[in-house]
């Protein structure tokens, strides 16, 4: 059997991460089986299916490398294949049109809780004749489901589950509209597009019992069904804004790498011995189903931003550089020029260390260029040049000025040479340099700094130095 997911998002908001972790588990589960990953954007709910939604599913889905095999599919495409598949239940009697009324829906709900009862439809129109059928009112279909026995899903994630078939109403699969319900609509558009494999959060798997019901009616295979635990936040309450239940755009603007966000996600709920770093690859040939718990994972920011730290000392320092630009071009309220990008290109090795962001990597890059303004803004960088600092810069620039060689150990030589004649620690010239070249007390090497600044620029800054 070749294996065929999907990804099937309702364009009503924005990718959220517990959907984008659904795509993830469907597209890796493909690619692991050679199998296809498909995407259908149900659209039916025209009123509140926007296009702006579309494209920010498309864009959070692209900017996941999440690819996916062929066009995407609009479900509202189907209509007419969704009424062709009633009309044969109803030839075939697995259906019946429905005319009871609004009033004595919300009269049947009122009564179930009065009772105590979930709130069912109670059959009325099961098995009435449909001459007496009252004027005026268009009929729902409904689905004609087993009242005895059980219906048994073999789910891949959470094993055996059995559900009464008593406890199943006769659901609804067209309106008195004629729009097709979300519960049909999903049964014809899986069948016809040959997927194998149902890969979704545990809060449909009471939808899976009576999508079974109605394969069963229409004589289809059933889907293997895996049915994923929910993300919760780190108190273990059910996942909010503040827990960081935003959209996938919104992690890639506070600076987060796609291959980060696809490690986090693949670690919520999917684990491979105590690997918590794991590549693109490596992940597409150990997933699988049975690696999946039962209980529900936790959003951890501060983990995200570990790994995302990972994933940024070990990306190409020319991709970096093109992923800060724009913010620096932001802050600067200018275009960054080519011979600014080879500075950075050039810096790069040493800024990424200590990023956990791109939004931290491009803050602390912006050094490279634009030099320190005086009074210097950062208390502690300030102090650096107070007393005699600035005038200890000042010194030393004049011996780099008769320096040669403007590679970083020729460099630190120097300072050194500079120490030792003062009986200082290094770090106490170096300290102040910094804070002289950089406007900060936190950055990469000062003499890798110098280096990737060269001679005239570095010798300007250290010259500007002043103390206040």
């Amino acid at each position: 059997m070749s294996v065929v997911t999907r990804f099937a998002p309702s364009p009503t908001g924005y990718l959220h991460i517990g959907g984008a972790r659904t795509a993830l588990f469907n597209w890796l589960f493909a690619r692991h089986h050679g199998g296809r990953y498909l995407l259908r954007i149900e659209d039916t709910d025209r009123e509140r299916s926007t296009p702006e939604a579309i494209q920010a599913i498309l864009d959070g889905l692209r900017w996941l490398e999440l690819d996916w095999d062929g066009d995407e599919i609009y479900q509202s495409a189907n209509l007419p294949r969704h009424a062709d598949v009633v009309r044969a239940l109803l030839d075939s009697g697995h259906a019946y049109r429905c005319y009871t009324t609004p009033e004595e829906l919300a009269e049947m709900r009122e009564k179930a809780r009065a009772e105590g009862r979930p709130p069912r439809y109670d059959g009325r129109w099961r098995d009435r004749d449909p001459s007496e059928a009252p004027e005026g009112i268009k009929p729902a279909i409904r689905l004609k489901a087993p009242q005895e026995g059980e219906t048994v899903i073999r789910d891949l994630v959470q094993g055996e589950v059995r559900i009464g078939n008593d406890q199943l109403d006769d659901m609804v699969l067209m309106r008195g509209d004629g729009t097709p319900t979300y519960m049909h609509s999903v049964v014809v558009d899986d069948h016809d597009m040959g997927i194998t494999h149902i890969i979704r959060g545990v809060d449909h798997l009471t939808n899976a019992a009576r999508q079974t019901v109605l394969y069963r009616a229409m004589g289809w295979d059933v889907p293997e069904f895996a049915h994923v635990p929910l993300i919760h936040g780190p108190d273990g309450a059910k996942l909010s804004k503040r827990h960081g239940a935003l959209g996938v755009e919104a992690y890639r603007d506070m600076g987060y790498l796609p291959e980060a966000m696809r490690n986090y996600l693949l670690r919520l709920g999917w684990s491979h011995g105590d690997e918590e770093t794991i590549g693109t690859e490596q992940a597409i040939e150990w997933f699988g189903l049975d690696a999946i718990g039962r209980s529900p994972a936790r959003f951890d920011f501060a983990k995200l931003e570990n790994l995302n730290g990972h994933y940024i000392r070990e990306a190409d320092d020319a991709r970096l550089v093109e992923l800060i630009l724009p913010r620096i071009a932001e802050t600067l309220g200018r275009e960054v020029d080519a011979k600014c990008r080879d500075i950075l290109l050039a810096g790069m090795d040493g800024l990424k260390q200590r990023a956990k962001t791109l939004l931290e990597l491009a803050d602390s890059a912006l050094f490279y260029i634009q030099a320190p303004t005086y009074p210097l803004t950062i208390e502690k960088a300030a102090k650096l040049l107070a007393g005699d600092g600035a005038a200890m810069v000042r010194e030393v620039a004049g011996r780099f000025s008769e320096l040669d060689n403007w590679e970083a150990s020729a460099l630190e030589e120097v300072v050194r040479g500079y120490a030792e004649s003062k009986e200082l620690g290094l770090g106490k010239i170096a300290q102040p340099l910094r804070a002289a070249l950089t406007g900060s007390n936190i950055s990469p090497g000062v003499f890798e700094i110098m280096e990737v600044l060269g001679r005239e620029e570095s010798l300007t800054r250290l010259h500007a130095a002043r103390s206040g």
